[in-house]
């Protein structure tokens, strides 16, 4: 079913309840409660749900006024909730598990609320003409190692628990500006990136297809989580109705994603300066199918964590990064404004 534009937001939230039994509460008399959520990269396929939830009148359905800023870099989107000029924000959750270490006793951490990736994209992205077909393939090739990337983080883990020494692969730090243009030219075998965001822009480059290959971290070990919507402590003590209300609208905003993409990706480029319509579908086909809709998702619901799968993610991080006190699941994440299951689960 195609979602009108002209549909008015009761319309979009009939379509909502059919779709999973998930009715956002209704418009409250009172004046709506602003919440300052920051992107930590430019709007694309991965906002849609974020989208669709604005649109379709999900979170002013839920008494909220949401304002979307983009921050220049992950840092600075967790620095923001940190100090409170954001009050939510969507970030790497092993990038928030870092910040959290480094901070000082007493300072205000940041909780991650919402999982959106169940699967981090963490990949490793090269040339099969470089005699690159599996990981076991990297000794003796030359891997461009993106700076702050966090796929290149996952990395030294992922290595050991396959055996790959990493002396044995030519690395050479590269920043994210010369990551596909390296690649595409050949002065590198291979590249650290995500299978969302790196393979699908090389792909735009003209590297041919059929030349590529996507060594997905995941498939190799890694327990990794990926994008998680993150909270202000103040803010979510002052108001937590309107954390439950924007999870709400976010989940309803993702079944407006899975049931209708052409009309997500309609919306997410009428609010991108460029891009490609083709590029953007692609991106978001990946992400459902990869990065959200996974079989713990499925088995689980949306949202949450495996307390034992995440343990794993912070032992194979503690590969690259020494933890001044290694966080447990309760350090990180906070469930508490998850709807129950029954409203989480996709149908």
């Amino acid at each position: 079913m195609r979602i009108n534009r002209t549909n008015t937001p009761s319309v979009l939230l009939a379509l909502l309840a059919s779709l999973s039994g998930l009715v956002a509460s209704p418009a409250r008399a009172a004046d709506p409660v602003a919440v300052k959520f920051a992107l930590d990269r430019p709007i694309d396929a991965v906002a849609a749900p974020f989208v669709m939830a604005q649109t379709g009148g999900l979170f002013s359905a839920e008494g909220l006024n949401v304002a979307t800023s983009v921050a220049p870099s992950t840092q600075e989107a967790i620095t923001r909730v940190a100090t409170g000029a954001s009050d939510l924000a969507l970030v790497d959750i092993n990038a928030l598990i870092r910040h959290r270490d480094k901070e000082k006793p007493g300072a205000p951490l940041p909780m991650a609320i919402f999982v959106l990736f169940n699967q981090a994209g963490y990949s490793i992205i090269a040339r099969k003409s470089r005699g690159i077909q599996t990981l076991g393939d990297l000794p003796g090739k030359s891997l461009g190692v993106v700076e702050g990337d966090p796929a290149a983080k996952f990395w030294p883990a992922v290595a050991k628990q396959n055996g790959i020494k990493l002396s044995a692969v030519k690395q050479s730090a590269i920043s994210p500006a010369v990551r596909e243009p390296m690649l595409s030219a050949g002065q590198v075998d291979a590249v650290t990136g995500s299978s969302f965001l790196a393979a699908i822009n090389l792909r735009d480059r003209g590297v041919p297809a059929d030349d590529l290959v996507l060594l997905k971290l995941a498939d190799y070990g890694s327990e990794a989580y990926g994008y998680a919507i993150i909270a202000n402590p103040a803010f979510a003590a002052a108001k937590p109705e309107a954390l439950k209300g924007f999870i709400r609208a976010t989940i309803g905003g993702l079944q407006l994603t899975i049931r209708d993409p052409d009309s997500a990706i309609e919306q997410v480029m009428s609010r991108m300066a460029s891009g490609s319509r083709e590029i953007e579908a692609e991106r978001l086909g990946v992400i459902l199918r990869e990065n959200i809709l996974t079989s713990e998702v499925r088995r689980s619901g949306l949202g949450g964590i495996d307390p034992a799968r995440f343990d794993k993610s912070i032992g194979q991080i503690a590969e690259d990064f020494k933890f001044l006190k290694r966080p447990v699941a309760a350090d990180v994440f906070d469930d508490r404004f998850l709807p129950p299951l029954d409203r989480r689960l996709i149908n």
